[in-house]
């Protein structure tokens, strides 16, 4: 057995991590350029230059191998205010990135929404805790779907989204009303989101009919800390609130009923206006998400008055059985395989790895010799051995194996010491040197395994 032929290999990256240019081309202030960033670590001004360089690092996601690349469009950059007039020189940008990819051989793929609200929206209206943003949301998918839509057939809405449940950050609603319970409002917040998601779901299956689009999430499973029945039910309810609810609504276009009379009994149950069902009930094509570590848990008690994602991590112990990186996250590729599996036969859909990777401290040689990222060789290889079992062995339906910054970007904390990349890109915290891209060790091999696809994975 082996993988089909039209499988995809490629990578991911977001336009706040990549592009830089953060006031060139009539781009609006989005929320990321103007909230603080850790002093120890970068901004996002230049990022790695994409906007400049975006003909040569296709060029390098070509000569890798990559046949997919999903990259997200700063809405700031389309729609400066977000609800104001296009922006045709950021309009054009985007052309340009998807004419290039094209050209090269690369399939892409859209992602709407990487948490960056255009700032106006996040000032003046609290992100999505408006319905007005849903209504500019939509209004934003009808504008790139139309423009794009006759070349780009693959289409994600929210990255991860169902962080939007775990924190309001992700929605840049972080103003809670008064007298309001903040969990209620949180998942008020994420129901507004969800409406947004599948809004421009169906303006998909209006502008471009051949199109497919998909939901997203953050997949982090759980794994019970002992065969104790009380820990087993608790992480499958960590499963369920964490990672399966927002597949469910993705697949099945109605919250599962587990998660009404949760929600219900504490009190968090968002209110639902006239036609919210019906505007749920917009499916997607495939569901696609997020995959760097499991987590182990000890069971606690959901019934305190206290969000999920706080009683998980309250439960959060360390697992003996796995190896953990400098940034303390479990690297468990068995556990993609055991994802891959709950999620294609729990709903039945199609599903699509669209980030793995892990994150390495690195310094480019001053003697010109290849960065030796054996470690990131060794995660991909393994992941990639889990993954090919899960469609070879248990018969998964998944459309391909898409890697976190193929080339180094900003890490998510704008930490650019926490690399992902294949290719190195010489720049620091502080000193963007000359910003040069150079292939890493694991490029040449990665090479291999995507020109092969998938077979040659010894190093």
């Amino acid at each position: 057995m082996s993988l089909p032929k039209n499988f995809y290999w490629g990578g991911s990256a977001s336009s706040f991590q990549a592009e830089g240019a953060w006031d060139e081309g009539g781009k609006g202030l989005s929320i990321y350029d103007v909230r603080p960033t850790d002093p120890r670590f970068s901004d996002w001004k230049v990022g790695i230059d994409f906007y400049h360089r975006y003909k040569e690092d296709i060029g390098w996601l070509k000569k890798m191998g990559c046949n997919f690349y999903r990259f997200s469009i700063a809405w700031a950059r389309v729609i400066p205010n977000g609800d104001d007039e296009p922006n045709e020189e950021g309009l054009q940008f985007y052309d340009n990135v998807i004419n290039e990819l094209i050209a090269n051989g690369i399939t892409p793929m859209i992602c709407m929404y990487h948490f960056d609200t255009p700032n106006h929206l996040e000032k003046e209206y609290n992100g999505f805790a408006s319905r007005y943003v849903v209504d500019c949301f939509e209004r934003y998918a009808r504008l790139i779907m139309t423009r794009y839509g006759d070349r780009v057939k693959h289409w994600m809405t929210f990255n991860e989204q169902n962080l939007h449940s775990m924190g309001l950050i992700y929605s840049n609603a972080e103003r809670v009303p008064e007298g309001v319970d903040p969990t209620k409002f949180l998942y008020q917040v994420n129901h507004n989101v969800f409406l947004a998601h599948c809004k421009a779901v169906k303006v998909l299956r209006e502008v471009a009919p051949d199109a497919q689009i998909c939901g997203m999430i953050a997949a982090t499973p759980s794994y019970p800390e002992t065969c104790c029945p009380d820990d087993v039910n608790f992480a499958l309810r960590c499963n369920d609130y964490l990672n399966y609810f927002h597949a469910s609504v993705f697949a099945n276009g109605k919250y599962p009923e587990y998660m009404v009379r949760y929600l219900t009994k504490h009190g968090w149950m968002p209110d639902f206006e006239e036609g919210d069902d019906e505007i749920l009930s917009n499916t997607v094509d495939y569901l696609a998400f997020s995959y760097y570590q499991s987590q182990t848990v000890k069971a606690q008690d959901f019934d305190q008055q206290l969000p999920p994602a706080a009683v998980a991590g309250m439960g959060g112990i360390k697992n003996p059985y796995v190896q953990y990186n400098e940034w303390g996250w479990a690297k468990d590729a068995v556990g993609l395989r055991t994802l891959m599996h709950e999620m294609y036969y729990r709903f039945g859909k199609p599903i699509f790895i669209l980030e793995n990777g892990v994150g390495c401290r690195e310094e480019l040689p001053e003697d010109g010799s290849l960065v030796q990222d054996d470690e990131r060789i060794e995660y991909h290889k393994n992941h990639i051995i889990q993954m090919k079992k899960a469609i070879e062995e248990d018969g998964v339906n998944c459309l391909g194996y898409i890697t976190w910054g193929p080339i180094d970007i900003l890490s998510s904390h704008c930490e650019m010491a926490k690399r992902y990349g294949f290719v190195f890109v010489n720049r620091t915290e502080k000193d963007l040197r000359d910003l040069r891209r150079v292939p890493k060790k694991s490029f040449y091999w990665v090479q291999k395994v995507f020109g092969s696809n998938g077979e040659e994975l010894d190093g």
